[in-house]
């Protein structure tokens, strides 16, 4: 039982999973399950009580079974000891104000990170204002390598998406090529398929190993489709770059997306025997989004949020090159508008990194949500000033195939003037090589006889 006081009034809160979910920001997902605070006031008494909760109680009171839930075991299995050592004696409002002082550096960040439980994150972000989670998320340094270096303090990568709403192979290859003469695709360039036929995959993944190899490009290439096509279509000799897939916080949840951690396991090993990577073996690319444990009725009664960090516990095992939030993606059922979008992005993007992870983000939402491009550019330019990993670029920002707002080649010009950020450092080499940026990383206006319009044309033809 917890308890706290706001003037006259007393509340009581019946066990921890209860006091999490009452002291998260209002959110549609959480009303909807029917675990948020009924007032501003209840939330507050909430924060409060929550203040007072040591870290260690997270180790001996699992939000989810330990016996029921192969993440939970997972979660405390893994636990590193030697690195929560550090910290072990803070509460909650102590880990915050730690966090936000100068001995939480850079350096200390990444020595405490395995010992920070993703319930611990997620319980200091409720306490957090929005800019105290992006100076924190700016102090956490997380690189990963496949083809080039992803995570370098003042760069910021971009995912070109470069998708198509019947898979049509020149269509893509349009949409590729116009967003690497944008400077985009430094992160990975990754296809979302319209199609699950394999034989499609196939050509998709042998179109994108050609440009990558015709050009020499610094970068990795993805087709988001579901771990057990990844792993037969390696089976069939594809040249897979990346493992993608979705992944939740719960057992039950990554059951619905037809996944375990021991599948995930083996595609993992499958991609690392290809040993396609130049310069790192990072090879997963998860994406997660907060909502989808409600969504498939696995939440156990813990907050969205909290089941969203427990995700990020999956994706840290495996060690990804690339995981991101698609953060507004799911709709307005789970985060109602713009600022309940924008609060959970930051969050996303303080837990993922507090944890170890690349983190990146899908600035996104959809077109019934109560949010518009505005809020997004609002949210791009706290994440990118947060430190974020990765962002989405795709054409013209509207996304045809997946039918949802994302950011554009141009929002990442944007950012990149706006906040002096570089590219990968091997893709900013390439990007001068190919006369697409001057010797200031600067876009060049592409000639009609540049190397790159040359290939689109004899596609075409």
């Amino acid at each position: 039982m917890y308890q706290a006081t706001l003037g006259q009034r007393g509340y009581r809160f019946g066990g921890l999973r209860q006091l999490m979910a009452k002291a998260s920001p209002a959110r549609s997902g959480d009303y909807l399950a029917e675990v948020a605070a009924e007032s501003a006031e209840e939330r507050m008494a909430a924060r409060i009580a929550l203040a007072d909760v040591p870290l260690k109680t997270f180790l001996q009171q699992p939000l989810v079974p330990y016996e029921q839930d192969e993440v939970t075991r997972l979660i405390i299995d893994s636990h590193d000891a030697a690195a929560f050592e550090p910290i072990s004696h803070l509460t909650i409002g102590d880990f915050r104000d730690w966090l936000l002082s100068e001995q939480a550096d850079s350096a200390m960040l990444a020595q405490v990170a395995a010992g920070i439980m993703p319930e611990m994150a997620a319980a200091v972000s409720k306490i957090m204002r929005n800019q105290d989670l992006i100076l924190v998320a700016k102090k956490c340094r997380v690189v990963t390598r496949f083809r080039n270096t992803i995570g370098l303090p003042g760069h910021l990568s971009v995912r070109l998406q470069p998708n198509h709403p019947t898979d049509s192979l020149q269509g893509i290859a349009a949409s590729m090529l116009d967003g690497l003469l944008y400077g985009s695709g430094d992160a990975v360039v990754g296809i979302n398929p319209a199609s699950d036929s394999l034989p499609l995959l196939e050509k998709l993944n042998y179109m994108l190993g050609d440009v990558i190899q015709r050009f020499a490009i610094p970068t990795q290439s993805c087709v988001l489709t579901h771990v057990t096509n990844t792993l037969r279509l390696m089976e069939r000799g594809a040249p897979v770059d990346l493992v993608f897939q979705s992944i939740a916080g719960t057992e039950a949840a990554n059951r619905g997306f037809g996944i375990s951690l021991a599948l995930l396991a083996e595609a993992q090993q499958a991609a690392l025997s290809l040993k396609r990577g130049t310069l790192g073996d990072n090879v997963m690319y998860f994406e997660t989004g907060q909502g989808s444990c409600l969504s498939a009725n696995a939440h156990h009664g813990v907050d969205q949020q909290t089941c969203e960090a427990r995700a990020y516990a999956v994706a840290r095992h495996f060690s990804p090159l690339l995981i991101n939030t698609v953060v507004g993606f799911i709709g307005p059922e789970y985060l109602y508008d713009g600022k309940q979008i924008i609060r959970a992005g930051l969050e996303d993007h303080f837990c993922g990194k507090l944890l170890g992870l690349p983190l990146g983000c899908d600035v996104c939402y959809t077109n019934h949500a109560e949010a518009d491009q505005d809020d997004m550019d609002t949210l791009l330019t706290l994440l990118a000033a947060a430190g974020l990993t990765f962002l989405i670029g795709v054409p013209g920002a509207d996304d045809i195939m997946l039918n949802y707002q994302s950011t554009s080649f141009h929002d990442a010009l944007y950012i990149r003037e706006l906040l002096g950020l570089k590219h990968a450092p091997e893709f900013a080499a390439w990007l001068a090589a190919m006369n697409i940026t001057d010797e200031r990383g600067r876009l060049r206006d592409a000639a009609a006889n540049h190397p790159l319009l040359l290939a689109l044309q004899g596609e075409r033809t």
